[in-house]
């Protein structure tokens, strides 16, 4: 399986998302600029923490309108597996391809440490591998990361089981203790937490790394079902 990793001005995770998909996981990776214009090829992209365009404007705001960022939205549309981090889940809520927003945390401080998250939905192509309501650990490391929607879209996302993982202890404000939404075709998954900060033993946990064996073993079975 081929990843690509999408890298901003500002993006510091980008090296934690390289290592988690050909390290950990053993597959193919590539480093992608964000002022390339294309991202055909690739069988999954990840969008990395950190802070592009040094957080100005809103997070994620600047980086929405780079160029990569269409070739991104078309890949969207194709199906293709589209997974947003920290940063990154606030650049797919700035590009339309989220609802909701992010706010600064409740308590106006930057928080960074494990926090328990719960798998409220596993049956989309990144949670295959964990359990309905299995609770998992996974760094946090943010200071706008309290999730808001309007009340028509948080019941939307309640009825399309588009809530992916809440928090167990909610350490930002975010509505309904969100940590991590899909998008209704359920191939465009953001998230606070970390997965890739938690793929090895020496990290403190490996919880993180269901989420890219799930995708894994969907883009295997996708392979033999076309094949």
């Amino acid at each position: 399986m081929r990843f690509a990793v999408i890298v901003f001005p500002g993006s510091n995770c980008d090296r934690d998302m390289y290592h988690a998909a050909k390290d950990a996981l053993g597959e193919e990776a590539e480093l992608v600029w964000y002022q390339d214009s294309h991202l055909s090829g690739y069988d999954a992209i990840l969008i990395p923490g950190g802070f592009s365009y040094g957080d100005y404007l809103r997070c994620g705001a600047i980086a929405s309108t780079s160029k990569i960022v269409d070739s991104l939205k078309r890949e969207a549309e194709r199906g293709t597996p589209i997974l947003g981090v920290c940063n990154g889940f606030q650049i797919l809520l700035e590009a339309g391809l989220l609802p909701g927003a992010l706010l600064r945390n409740e308590k106006l401080k930057f928080i960074c440490h494990h926090e328990t998250l719960v798998v409220k939905n596993n049956q989309t192509q990144f949670t295959s591998d964990y359990q309905m309501d299995e609770e998992i650990s996974i760094p946090v490391a943010h200071g706008e990361g309290n999730y808001y929607c309007d009340d028509e879209t948080l019941a939307q996302l309640k009825t399309n089981q588009q809530i992916v993982f809440t928090y167990k202890d909610n350490p930002n404000g975010s509505v309904a203790d969100i940590a991590g939404i899909i998008n209704e075709a359920g191939n465009v998954l953001g998230m606070m937490p970390h997965p890739e900060r938690a793929t090895e033993t020496i990290l403190g946990s490996m919880d993180g790394l269901k989420m890219f064996t799930s995708l894994v073993k969907n883009w295997r079975d996708s392979y033999v079902t076309n094949a």
